[in-house]
């Protein structure tokens, strides 16, 4: 078995299917993380380290910081070596979002070639949040996904991840009580129902830790006191201990919905 996850930045990976990553790791799967940039226009997000020498150090620290992320999780890693687009407008000339859409997708259809998986897993059309370079990363995916179909490469399921959905916030805040911390989190989200429904719910309960664990090996990128970072993690196993995605392709007869990624693989 190998699993392909792409992503736009270091921490990505730890923060949207990571425990999913460390449970297929330990049943003996091959998984690779492809990184397509940087993180080199990020922020820095811990007030802790909203420090000069952290703003000027940020792109090797970053690397450092996916580098112990991935140790954690068990995982393989390769950076694309497209740059950060950043957020800010108008983006700049050599960033990963005004690169010519063929050459990245060139750089990941020989990544393809070379680890052959059988799964891969990146994000819808939105990107998840409209990042340019989460949304340049769910294109140069599906063209990469497309340009291997009906090769010896190609690739039989690709699934978007479906993290941070309303559904899960509202869920934590219910099951925690009068004093939940998600109240403000879910003002911030939209009600409506979302494009791509959960297809395939993966249990992975027993790998949050390990997923917590890469999570703040990315020290630059974790509020500790917002978000994601705030709810009881027995309740999250309790209430939701499933990482969930939507199949978007596959090459091969499926029967939905599924509880693994390589369902119809095996």
């Amino acid at each position: 078995m190998r699993l392909m996850a792409v992503h736009a930045h270091p921490d990505d990976e730890s923060s949207k299917g990571a425990a999913t990553l460390a449970r297929y790791r330990a049943e003996g799967a091959e998984v690779l993380v492809v990184t397509c940039t940087g993180g080199e226009r990020g922020d820095v997000l811990n007030p802790r380290l909203d420090r000069p020498e952290v703003w000027a150090g940020l792109p090797a620290i970053r690397q450092r910081e996916m580098a112990a992320a991935c140790e954690i999780l068990g995982v393989r890693q390769q950076f694309l070596g497209f740059v950060d687009s950043g957020m800010r407008e108008p983006l700049p000339p050599d960033c990963f979002a005004r690169v010519p859409l063929d050459e990245a997708v060139d750089r990941l259809v020989t990544v393809i070639n070379e680890f052959r998986p059988q799964v891969m897993v990146t994000y819808d059309e939105t990107g998840g949040y409209p990042h340019p370079d989460h949304i340049r990363t769910h294109e140069v995916a599906m063209k990469a996904f497309e340009a291997v179909a009906g090769t010896s490469y190609e690739v039989s399921k690709l699934y978007y991840t479906c993290a941070f959905r309303r559904e899960w916030f509202q869920a934590m805040h219910d099951a925690m009580g009068p004093k939940s911390p998600m109240g403000p989190v879910l003002a911030e989200l939209p009600d409506t129902p979302p494009k791509w429904p959960v297809t395939t719910r993966i249990r992975c309960e027993e790998f949050f830790a390990i997923r917590d664990r890469a999570m703040l090996a990315h020290a630059t990128q974790v509020d500790l006191d917002s978000g994601f970072m705030l709810h009881d993690r027995d309740v999250e196993r309790a209430v939701w201990p499933t990482e969930d995605y939507h199949l978007a392709r596959s090459l091969i007869p499926v029967d939905l919905p599924e509880d693994d990624l390589f369902a119809g693989l095996r």
